[in-house]
């Protein structure tokens, strides 16, 4: 079964599941190469759809929630920020020229930024489907993680689907 026939039946599973969840659910609809793209059920009945590189201790994920706001999170196990706290940061897709990640919120284990929702919003993840690779840096430009795109056109796609599943 296609990631969009799947997302599509979880979506009318959940539309008859009367009883709220007691912790998020997911289910993995798409794996290729370097990429897992996953349906997610929030404790709350919301719905969210999220495409990810796992390297086990650090991950690099796009969120996509029913509302179609779109999040990016860089995951590691080895930061250890507060809560509430932001940097400016920035991050290249291969060759290309740099994007600013202005106010990305520092929390726990993560670095999360909101896209907006205009066309610098889609053009990003359009790089992200045709990148190869993306470095995540501090504004001035210094290395903070790296991450493999291998497979990310295919993800991007599945992951489109799935968003559109669940709006």
């Amino acid at each position: 079964m296609n990631a969009w026939k799947t997302a599509a039946a979880c979506v009318a599973l959940m539309g008859m599941a009367a009883p709220v969840l007691a912790e998020p659910r997911s289910e993995t609809l798409f794996k290729h190469k370097h990429w897992e793209v996953e349906f997610v059920t929030f404790d709350d009945g919301s719905l969210a759809c999220l495409a990810e590189v796992d390297a086990t201790t650090d991950s690099f994920t796009v969120w996509v929630y029913q509302d179609q706001s779109v999040r990016i999170q860089f995951y590691s196990t080895s930061w250890e920020f507060g809560e509430g706290d932001t940097a400016d940061l920035e991050v290249k897709i291969g060759k290309r020229s740099p994007w600013s990640l202005t106010n990305a919120e520092l929390y726990k284990n993560s670095i999360l930024f909101d896209l907006p929702d205009s066309d610098q919003g889609v053009n990003f993840l359009v790089e992200v489907a045709q990148g190869s690779r993306l470095y995540l840096r501090t504004a001035a430009g210094e290395p903070v993680m790296d991450y493999s795109l291998a497979g990310s056109s295919a993800s991007m796609s599945a992951l489109i689907d799935c968003g559109n599943a669940i709006r």
